[in-house]
């Protein structure tokens, strides 16, 4: 395999406490101490070092640094950006951190602004309290604010992105708006508005089958993200993928890279990588355990797995249609040796007034259907 442009996606594991809907690997970060945060970044720079060299990759395009909850390392995260510094060609142009607003410090967005991070994403979710409340989300909507007020004191509010969520216990049509209408107020440049899946597992899933939570009707549920959309696009952000928006084109570059399928690895427990060759690719994850990845760092500790032409057509294809400007064509052609016109004509010409956002499981359905009888 020759040299690669990869995609860097980093997990932060730990959390300071536990949302209720949320099925990401974490751990409590007040059962760790110092000693033991420096044992994991030090784990990260030898995973992503070694990465490098097994791959050969020449550049990180975009990093992420995800979890978790990154702003929960506090001043670690300077130790954390030090170590990421020490790679060779890390130069990203687009350098995304996430931060919970309740997590926020000055010491935590310094660090960011003083190493070069340029997007940072905030998981605000709903200012609404007994929303909060009742999935275990921490923090008021006052101290929100009081965060959030930090942070644009330092970053341009046109880089920071902003997580909402509908469809969460004891909202309507009253707090959406309101949610949307303050995060506005922020101006971001970009908005990710997601409508609440409920994981197995989870602590939510277990309350609502116990009855000791309800959620909104599916109908309402489903209103509740249109009016949200609707709001975002009547103030001019651009809906060009299925859960996010921007204005002015403050697109997240990371993600455009997962929904055109170019190669990015992934460090951390829990994380996963995909670099692709000729038309198959590698695929690892890692254990969600965080003492068995600082003792064993590499991915050839990782779950391994190689994606044949067919599946990696598929999930070129629903990867790709979540983003407004489709598949990349000329990757597409390129992997496979047909162009997505010609895998699927019949699917495409079904769906050519239809909207395949907002419908996708619909439209994945038919083109699968159509892959598979040509198989």
């Amino acid at each position: 395999m020759s040299a690669v442009d990869a995609s860097l996606y980093i997990h932060i594991p730990f959390c300071a406490s536990f949302c209720d809907y949320c099925d990401f690997y974490s751990v409590k970060i007040s059962g760790y101490n110092d000693d033991y945060i420096d044992m994991f970044i030090s784990a990260l720079y030898t995973d992503i070092k070694h990465q490098i060299e097994y791959f050969d990759i020449k550049k990180f395009p975009t990093v992420y640094i995800g979890g978790g909850t990154p702003s929960a390392l506090g001043k670690k995260t300077d130790d954390l950006f030090k170590a990421l510094e020490k790679l060779p060609s890390f130069t990203p142009s687009e350098l995304s951190i996430e931060a919970n607003p309740e997590t926020l410090t000055d010491d935590f967005l310094c660090i960011c602004d003083n190493h070069g991070v340029n997007r940072l994403s905030l998981g605000i979710q709903t200012f609404n309290e007994a929303s909060r409340a009742s999935v275990n989300r921490a923090g008021t909507g006052l101290e929100l604010m009081r965060h959030i007020e930090k942070a644009v004191r330092i970053f341009p509010a046109i880089s920071i992105s902003v997580d909402l969520i509908t469809g969460l216990p004891y909202q309507n049509e009253k707090t959406v708006m309101d949610d949307i209408k303050r995060v506005l107020d922020i101006a971001p440049g970009h908005i990710s508005l997601y409508s609440l899946t409920i994981e197995e597992e989870t602590a939510l899933a277990k309350k609502i089958i116990q009855k000791k939570i309800t959620l909104p009707p599916d109908d309402l549920s489903d209103s509740l993200w249109l009016i949200g959309r609707d709001l975002l696009v009547n103030a001019g952000f651009h809906h060009y993928e299925v859960s996010n928006f921007t204005i002015n084109e403050n697109f997240c570059l990371h993600n455009i890279r997962y929904w055109k399928m170019k190669n990015w690895i992934g460090a951390g427990p829990s994380a996963s990588g995909t670099i692709i060759n000729e038309g198959t690719a590698k695929r690892y994850t890692y254990l969600p355990d965080i003492d068995a990845y600082i003792k064993n760092p590499s991915i050839e500790f990782a779950a391994q797995e190689e994606l044949d032409k067919y599946t990696l057509i598929k999930e070129s294809l629903l990867m790709g249609f979540r983003y407004y400007e489709g598949p990349d064509s000329r990757l597409f052609k390129q992997r496979f040796g047909v162009t997505v016109e010609e895998c699927i004509p019949q699917t495409l010409d079904r769906w050519k007034n239809k909207d395949k956002m907002l419908f996708l499981n619909r439209f994945l359905t038919d083109a699968f259907e159509e892959i598979a009888s040509n198989v």
